[in-house]
């Protein structure tokens, strides 16, 4: 088992006896190289787009949001007043569940998966790194794990994405910062 940094030498010794297979490695190593540069060139231009904008800084003190799903949140929704209320941010995103209504029965099933599919990805891998056991506690993780003992874990981590795209869609309205408690804090 080798990391990412010290595994060209070691395909390098594991092929050194045989020439014509180390002559083919080599440019596929070649490749692999110039890739993870330009990755770290495309990710570096990431980090300054979301550094720079100052919407995006504050959607970051969100736990679990980072660089990349401030980018898209902002570059998906676009303009934040065409929605009315903050919770309309959902449904158009997919994050509700369908219904499927017919005579008495009334049955709710997945979620919609209508609009941006990166959004609703990104949202759902936020809402994810906010439950792990790792992350600080605020009041956003309580809910979401009292959800979780509810209803179970998966609906948890979906109602967490549809409530962190509310909550994100607001402080872009408000101008506000993300607040790790319910109580406000007076100046």
């Amino acid at each position: 088992m080798v990391g990412a940094v010290k595994v060209e030498q070691r395909i390098r010794e594991l092929v050194a006896g045989m020439p014509d297979l180390a002559e083919s490695v080599e440019r596929l190593l070649d490749a692999r190289r110039k890739l993870r540069e330009h990755f770290t060139a495309l990710h570096r231009k990431l980090l300054d787009l979301a550094r720079g904008d100052e919407v995006c800084r504050r959607l970051m003190t969100i736990p679990g949001v980072g660089p990349v799903v401030s980018l898209a949140f902002v570059a998906t929704i676009d303009i934040p007043v065409r929605f009315r209320t903050s919770k309309a941010v959902g449904p158009v995103l997919g994050l509700t569940p369908v219904r499927s209504q017919s005579g008495e029965s009334d049955r709710v099933g997945h979620t919609s998966l209508c609009g941006d599919g990166m959004m609703r990805t990104l949202l759902f891998g936020a809402a994810q790194t906010m439950l792990r056991p790792s992350t600080r506690w605020s009041w956003l993780k309580a809910w979401a794990m009292t959800v979780a003992q509810r209803r179970g874990s998966g609906k948890a981590v979906i109602a967490l994405a549809r409530r962190l795209a509310v909550i994100m869609h607001r402080m872009w309205c408000d101008g506000t910062e993300f607040r790790w408690t319910r109580e406000v804090q007076v100046a």
